[in-house]
């Protein structure tokens, strides 16, 4: 029962904010892809899906850290950090939901499964990247929104401007909550030499989110153009608007644990976009 407990927390089972904040644009490109519900199939090998990257994702991103963890407050107890599992172990798990995951996409049509090889490996290789890149919360929007072109490309068979403008916004918005995680280990980051965004944006960091904020809620009104949507979709656009201006009081004094609420928050900002998506299209 212990060595379980080791393997549930290693894939963050004990924290799901990371499978809704992976979901939730998943949700929406499949919600603007298919102008609705989408087929129920097609929905179900989405969303198993997205939980079993994100638990390989964990997985992976923990060997990789394997030696930084233990040097940080906040990730100091994970399983690997604290010696409850080895190294090979974690591999072992992130190959095994992997290949699961790519399992469910032998479901989908030739181009979605194709999309499929891409999110593999930018998911095996964001937890890396945080050793040569000052932008690995980059890496990650790209890993976290290469659903939204398999969705579009399992439903309609193509891969549109409309579904590239949907990874732009998920990117962005990407790089704004996890530049709130990294503030929280920010300090410890500098003494051992991690690079993120948090660290590169330094003092600026409250504008540089607080824009790219913008961005996001100015994208979302350009894909409500496009799509000719009506008060609904603005109703949660402004909603998630709210939620973007709580997120930049909470960190305004820079605090480890206001930046985690703010971080945390996004999964509110997330589903208030998918509410208007759901409601706009019943």
């Amino acid at each position: 029962m212990q060595r379980l407990n080791a393997y549930y927390r290693l894939v963050r089972l004990d924290r799901p904010i990371g499978n809704m904040l992976l979901l939730w644009p998943t949700l929406w490109g499949l919600w603007v892809a298919a102008d609705g519900l989408p087929p129920w199939n097609i929905l179900a090998i989405f969303v198993l899906g997205t939980f079993l990257m994100r638990a390989a994702g964990c997985a992976i991103n923990d060997f990789a850290d394997r030696k930084i963890d233990p040097h940080v407050k906040r990730t100091d107890q994970r399983p690997l950090a604290a010696g409850e599992i080895q190294a090979w172990e974690a591999v072992m798990v992130f190959v095994v939901l992997a290949l699961v995951a790519f399992g469910l996409a032998l479901q989908l049509n030739r181009l979605a499964l194709l999309l499929s090889i891409p999110a593999v490996i930018l998911a095996g290789s964001y937890p890396f990247a945080k050793r040569y890149t000052y932008l690995p919360q980059a890496h990650l929007g790209m890993a976290f929104a290469a659903g939204i072109p398999m969705g579009f490309a399992a439903l309609t068979g193509q891969v549109p401007a409309l579904a590239w403008l949907l990874v732009l916004i998920t990117l962005l918005w990407t790089i704004v909550y996890d530049t709130f995680y990294a503030m929280v280990d920010r300090d410890d980051d500098l003494k051992i030499g991690v690079k993120s965004t948090a660290v590169l944006f330094g003092r600026h960091d409250r504008l540089i989110t607080g824009l790219l904020q913008l961005a996001v809620i100015g994208l979302l009104v350009v894909l409500g153009c496009w799509k000719g949507y009506g008060l609904w979709f603005y109703l949660g656009v402004a909603v998630g608007a709210g939620h973007f201006v709580w997120q930049q009081f909470l960190i305004r004094e820079r605090q480890r644990e206001p930046c985690f609420q703010a971080f945390l928050n996004n999964h509110r900002f997330g589903m208030a976009i998918f509410a208007g998506l759901l409601l706009q299209t019943l």
